[in-house]
């Protein structure tokens, strides 16, 4: 079957054109082909007619690949492919989010001469899906490896420009997409899970500022001052030789990011709440329970975190001496089975007002677990110090320094006259803290095992920084302007948003999902007559996601040119 045209001409000498639906059929009789009308769809030159025809071309083409178009000959040829289902997801969920409208409003007052909501749009994809420097995400990414609509011709220092204006207003884009989503995914916000974790620079030296330890920003950035953030501080991820800065992040209890901040690098952990409780206070989070690790406690903090009636959750350190060690684990009791797991026991202690309630952790398994690595400690530590017998008597050698020092055994050794010995009595206070933990809480609502529970789900925000870590590539990071080093978290944590929105709607995780959806591709064809966009059909994994999301599967035909 194909599509026939049909001349004649008029007695004024003027030519019209026909169009015809018609196929071959053979005449037995004559024994030859003959072409069959099947359908007369009107003259060439009505538009209504090309309207008619372009309707039945897309409900056509939407059965067919475009590998399937190309194979079948003629002047047809494929031009590039690309895969697009994965952003065609992202931007879905960027939109459902109203980020586009909050970005948009945000830069209304301004004429930036290139479309900034597209800009920072693809900055955020692409660190969900092809995580890469902004320079090559401008050369390559962009102009080859995707399709993006609204960014062919975007320009390297206008991605530039687009983060040194997410700098400039993250404050007020970040509360305004808190309160979309927030009402839209009808978010928890009672319980608030809060940490900090650091990232290295591949760099000597650290920022020195001027003489007030500032470092000031650029003018598209809003002229704003910052502390020196590179810094040689306390490292959490192994590189203490490098200089850091440190970032904080509040995520709700379904691991949706609140709000971040970044500190410099030798900021200490203690020190970052005053900062977080202040600019949380006015975001309307009604019930707000603070929840943080054992690096947050301080009696400055816990003073803090109380004002205006404010609730906390906190894991307590476990030091020699202090009153968590004297009287809340020596505190006689059983403990009340919670799950497989986790057994909890609740203690009180102080009086009236002034007292303070505790919940006693306790999780076999990872008692047993511990006993079994420090068993196997001890052993390899008699082994050690069997070799060392005989040379210690020469003095005191590097191998005994280095055993001293070593994290791995030094807190098990101790040096007496005789030499390095095994500290049993380290031995024994180790055995205390075997699979047990301590949290604390203002809030007399919970019971222990809501304290317990609480605290068990701080793993959110690890599971954040394992996300922004691994799969969004946050670090190492390459940036030495501060207001595009802030600029850069900003950019992750907004990718974090759109993968945990979409990793709750599914049920997966983002890398299942991005798999399925990638299979979905947008095709460039060439024909006689002008250039098809096509999109492959989705696949039943890929349909499946669409149904999840409830998102609308792409358009077959984005565009006929």
């Amino acid at each position: 079957m194909y599509l026939r045209e049909s001349k004649q001409t008029r007695s004024d000498g003027s030519v019209v054109t026909y169009l015809q639906l018609a196929e071959n059929v053979w005449d037995v009789v004559r024994g030859r082909s003959q072409a069959r009308i099947v359908h007369n769809c009107g003259r060439a030159d009505n538009p209504e007619v090309v309207e008619r025809l372009r309707r039945l071309a897309k409900s056509i083409l939407r059965r067919c690949s475009p590998e399937e178009i190309v194979a079948c000959g003629g002047d047809w040829q494929l031009i590039c492919a690309w895969p697009y289902g994965d952003l065609y997801v992202l931007e879905a969920v960027w939109k459902q989010l109203g980020i586009d409208s909050v970005v948009r409003q945000q830069a209304s007052s301004r004429q930036f001469g290139f479309d900034l909501e597209r800009a920072l749009f693809a900055l955020v994809a692409n660190r969900a899906c092809t995580p890469v420097s902004k320079l090559y995400c401008h050369e390559q990414w962009l102009r080859e490896d995707v399709h993006i609509a609204g960014t062919q011709e975007l320009k390297l220092h206008q991605l530039y420009r687009a983060m040194d204006f997410l700098e400039a207003n993250k404050d007020a884009i970040e509360q305004a997409i808190f309160y979309r989503v927030a009402d839209l995914l009808n978010l928890d916000v009672e319980v608030i899970f809060y940490d900090t974790t650091s990232l290295h620079f591949e760099i000597d030296e650290e920022d020195s500022g001027d003489k007030n330890g500032l470092v000031h920003g650029s003018k598209g950035a809003g002229k704003k001052s910052y502390a020196a953030p590179r810094k040689r501080g306390h490292s959490k991820n192994g590189r203490s030789d490098a200089p850091q800065i440190v970032v904080g992040m509040a995520v709700t209890r379904d691991g949706f990011p609140v709000r971040h901040w970044v500190f410099p690098g030798n900021t200490v952990d203690v020190t970052t709440v005053a900062k977080v409780k202040e600019d949380l206070r006015g975001w309307q989070l009604t019930r707000c329970l603070f929840v943080g690790d054992a690096g947050m406690v301080s009696q400055a903090n816990l003073q803090t975190l109380a004002k205006g009636g404010g609730k906390y959750l906190l894991a307590m350190p476990m030091r020699r001496g202090d009153e968590v060690t004297q009287e809340v684990l020596s505190r006689p009791g059983r403990y009340r089975k919670v799950a497989q797991n986790l057994e909890v026991k609740e203690v009180v202690v102080g009086d009236g007002e002034r007292r303070r309630r505790y919940a006693l952790c306790f999780n076999p398994l990872e008692a047993k677990r511990q006993k079994a690595h420090r068993d196997k400690l001890l052993k390899e530590l008699e082994a050690e110090l069997a070799c060392l017998s005989d040379v210690a008597k020469e003095g005191h050698t590097k191998r005994v320094c280095a055993l001293t020092t070593s994290q791995r055994y030094g807190r098990l050794l101790k040096q007496t006259a005789q030499g390095l010995v095994i500290d049993a009595q380290a031995v024994t206070e180790l055995e205390r803290f075997d699979g047990k933990f301590v949290v604390h809480s203002n809030d007399d609502t919970l019971t222990a095992e809501d304290m317990a529970l609480g605290y068990k789900q701080q793993q959110r925000v690890e599971e954040a920084w394992r996300t922004m870590k691994s799969g969004l590539k946050m670090r190492p990071v390459f940036h030495w302007a501060p207001h595009r080093i802030h600029a850069h978290i900003a950019i992750t944590v907004l990718s974090l948003l759109l993968e945990r929105t979409i990793e709750h709607a599914c049920g997966d995780t983002w890398r299942n999902i991005r798999d399925d959806l990638k299979r979905i591709q947008l095709a460039q064809l060439s024909s006689p007559n002008g250039r098809v966009w096509q999109v492959t059909e989705p696949t039943s994994d890929a349909a499946s996601r669409f149904k999840a999301l409830k998102i609308k599967p792409p358009k077959p035909i984005l565009n006929l040119d």
